[in-house]
């Protein structure tokens, strides 16, 4: 009896790996399109395998052409392996306060044995996003945590909160030398970020719904679809969207259920 209750519970959990395989891959391709190549949908069949990552969960991310894992998907993570605890500590003799510099150490414990697995994380206005101004000490926090789990469980992937080139300001989205230009909504010149990863990001990190935002942000741009407005208009929108959400989440999250649409009623 034992020993058919183990095939079963087996055969389970290959089929849901096997879903989520499947719904990794569909999504991304619905996601990033044309991005994707050979390399990345193995990447991605890995990363599934072996630690169980979701993209709709927001726990993987394609930036710039690689695959990054969030904090979210992190934690996810932890708790799936039964981690025991994380411990987090600031280090404060080479805080600056004044200059909004901070620098916490986390260790992770995986389990009431484990003499633990430490990591550091900085951040400072040098080397953050200005959509999340004022928060360096949360984000210095979360990087430390965050390269503590992944020394833990074995995770060569970079997480999209320790990368410091989301800091870089929206002014550096000027068309380049010889260009006519044009711009595409979701683009990017000379490696800076693009825009659609910015907007995702902002989604991720604020914890919006990705079909209220688009439609948001279609209504704000006066088209039909986002992919049809310009550039400008993408990232006053994105502006806009990181000031609501900084300042008043929950009036944000009003306008943004107010672009739900109704359910129909089956009779």
């Amino acid at each position: 009896m034992h020993l058919q209750y183990n095939v079963c519970m087996k055969k389970n959990f290959s089929r849901l790996k096997r879903e989520l395989i499947y719904s990794n891959r569909r999504l991304a391709k619905e996601l990033w399109g044309k991005e994707l190549v050979r390399r990345h949908f193995q990447a991605l069949r890995d990363l599934t395998e072996k630690f169980g990552f979701c993209i709709a969960g927001g726990e993987i991310q394609l930036l710039n052409g690689n695959w990054y894992v969030t904090h979210s998907g992190l934690m996810r993570l932890a708790y799936r392996n039964g981690c025991f605890g994380i411990e987090v500590q600031i280090i404060s003799e080479y805080c600056n306060p004044i200059a909004n510099r901070w620098i916490f150490k986390a260790t992770v414990y995986k389990s009431p044995s484990s003499k633990g697995f430490t990591g550091y994380g900085d951040a400072d206005p040098a080397n953050t996003s200005p959509l999340v101004r004022g928060a360096e000490m949360r984000v210095a926090e979360t990087r430390a945590v965050n390269r503590a789990l992944r020394k833990a469980y074995g995770i060569g992937l970079c997480s999209v909160e320790e990368l410091g080139s989301f800091s870089l300001p929206s002014q550096s989205f000027a068309a380049p030398p010889h260009s006519n230009g044009h711009h595409s909504s979701s683009g990017s010149n000379n490696g800076q970020p693009r825009l659609r990863d910015q907007l995702c990001l902002l989604i991720r990190q604020h914890e919006l719904d990705p079909s209220l935002v688009k439609a948001y942000a279609a209504d704000f741009c006066g088209t039909a679809k986002l992919k049809e407005a310009s550039r400008d208009l993408v990232e006053s929108f994105i502006s806009e969207l990181a000031t609501a959400a900084k300042c008043d989440r929950d009036r944000l999250l009003c306008k943004l259920n107010s672009y739900a649409q109704p359910a129909e009623v089956k009779l």
